[in-house]
């Protein structure tokens, strides 16, 4: 075999954009000994010529992917396959990151019973898509004589959303906006519809009390 593991591979070989943070491979790994960790090896702490000697024979690159270790850990796999592995992973951890979307609803001070349904309806669809909903009461003018109003509205509205979210922040004063966060809540788990007892359960049940009567 010539030139060690792969054509012994090093940073200026590597081909394509270099990654953010540079991983040493193969005679770029500077620690005398290394703790090699995988599948295809016996784990364990082996002197750097040895750890290197394993990847040759098994025509495959020693990666350093924890320097920081005392001593270094490395894997022994094709760096191409490894650098496709993280990025397959990174792109799967971007997709799982879901973007936090806030959905605002105003209200006045004094705000009707109608427009109060409809908004809380609203409310409700927004929380079931996954979405924080920030609510507020603004105070035009003298109307922040009403602030004590609007704490109560909020709070209703949260009541009235219990089943949906829950509260992030209680009703704060700023400036001429009184503002409530709230969040989806987690869909609720099948443990409470296994605690509640079978219809047949209820019906022996009541059988059994016309029984005893």
């Amino acid at each position: 075999m010539n030139g060690g593991p792969r054509g012994k591979k090093n940073r200026n070989q590597r081909g394509g954009k270099p990654d953010r943070e540079e991983l040493a491979i193969n005679d770029d790994i500077r620690a005398p000994e290394v703790r090699l960790v995988g599948d295809n090896v016996e784990e364990g702490i082996y002197p750097i010529a040895r750890a290197l000697k394993i990847a040759e024979e098994l025509e495959l690159d020693l990666i350093e992917i924890a320097p920081m270790a005392n001593p270094p850990v490395c894997k022994i796999m094709d760096y191409q396959k490894y650098q496709f592995q993280q990025r397959k992973k990174l792109k799967e951890q971007k997709a799982r990151a879901t973007k936090v979307v806030v959905k605002e609803i105003r209200f006045g001070p004094q705000t009707d019973e109608h427009d109060y349904n409809f908004k809380l309806k609203h409310a409700i669809g927004f929380l079931k898509e996954g979405a924080k909903v920030k609510s507020y009461v603004f105070f035009k003018g003298r109307s922040i004589l009403f602030k004590e109003q609007g704490e109560v509205l909020l709070l209703r509205f949260a009541n009235d959303l219990e089943d949906y979210a829950k509260v992030d922040q209680m009703p704060v004063l700023e400036g001429k906006r009184m503002t409530i966060m709230l969040s989806p809540k987690k869909p609720a788990t099948k443990k409470k519809d296994a605690e509640k007892p079978k219809d047949e359960d209820v019906a022996q049940d009541d059988n059994q009390a016309t029984t005893q009567d």
